[in-house]
């Protein structure tokens, strides 16, 4: 057997030994989704749009010179000013006021139609998911019957069996049919995952159906759930809007961003900042939503994950 001796081999590539060492620190799957986001420019603009447009609905009514239901005579119809810095109505109202007012109740809808959308979608569909076989058939097939029911004959319905205005209606109405899309997206993620090892092993343990879909199957589909809800907010803010402006909204002397583009739009020809103000808040907001959420949806995704 030849001998070889230590001085003829030469370590390369590794000069300090440090093959084991740790060269960054492990990261959770949701410090990896962050750490994504924020690299990701537009989304986190779109953040702080959407933080921004949030602080004013709650400030802006306060730090106003005016209150939103107040009617100052003789003051109809006037142009932005140092005193009223978005102009007023028709009826001599404050509109910057009654933007940010507008946008307390927007926002509020969006976002309670969307909790609402979420309770409901994720708990049918992580049943109907999990279940599978003639219970998820029967499931679905009310989900399609409920799906094809127009929303605004319900608002029409609604507002004629509550015979008042207000945001109860509106929400009740959007609500009975928008959650079927979260609970068609849940049941294919539960459709997906419920074969995986995990859940075979809490099954093996002694696992109820309950505990399985509450603490297995459920967490596993936040990720597509917050992206859901982010699309959703902006859909029922939208829907609200589209109501308002039809006159099935809210009443005076509340107000909405949709009952105040309605009724900008009767004066947009002559007083077009009426109508500017309000249409410039939807947008803002609803494009912030929806560049968030796609931000989002890049960063949860798992296939993207480094």
């Amino acid at each position: 057997m030849a001998n070889y001796s230590s001085d003829k081999f030469q370590i390369i590539g590794c000069n300090n030994l440090d093959s084991e060492g740790i060269l960054r620190p492990s990261l959770t799957y949701w410090q990896d989704a962050w750490r994504r986001l924020r690299k990701n420019k537009v989304a986190i603009i779109s953040l702080i749009a959407l933080v921004l447009m949030i602080i004013m609905s709650i400030v802006g009514p306060m730090i106003a010179n005016f209150q939103y239901q107040s009617m100052n005579k003789g003051m109809e119809n006037l142009a932005p000013n140092s005193t009223f810095w978005f102009g007023t109505d028709v009826v001599g109202r404050d509109l910057f006021s009654r933007v940010w007012v507008g946008g307390r109740i927007s926002i509020s809808i969006g976002i309670i139609g969307a909790i609402c959308d979420t309770v409901i979608g994720v708990i049918y569909g992580g049943v109907a998911g999990y279940n599978g076989g003639i219970i998820d058939d029967i499931m679905m097939r009310i989900v399609e019957i409920l799906a094809s029911i127009p929303y605004l004959v319900l608002v029409i319905l609604i507002r004629v069996v509550f015979d008042k205005g207000g945001i109860f209606p509106l929400i009740l109405a959007m609500a009975i049919t928008g959650w079927t899309g979260m609970a068609r997206l849940v049941r294919g993620q539960i459709l997906q995952i419920k074969e995986q090892e995990y859940v075979l092993a809490a099954k093996a343990l002694g696992a109820n159906s309950s505990r399985i879909i509450a603490k297995h199957l459920i967490p596993n589909t936040l990720g597509i759930m917050i992206v859901a809800i982010t699309f959703a907010i902006p859909g029922y803010m939208f829907s609200e809007a589209f109501l308002s402006f039809l006159g099935l909204g809210v009443k005076s002397p509340m107000t909405s961003w949709g009952a105040l583009a309605q009724m900008g739009q009767q004066q947009m020809r002559f007083y077009p900042y009426q109508l500017i103000f309000p249409a410039l808040a939807i947008s803002i907001t609803m494009l912030s939503f929806q560049l968030l959420g796609d931000g989002l949806r890049d960063a949860l995704d798992p296939k993207l994950r480094q």
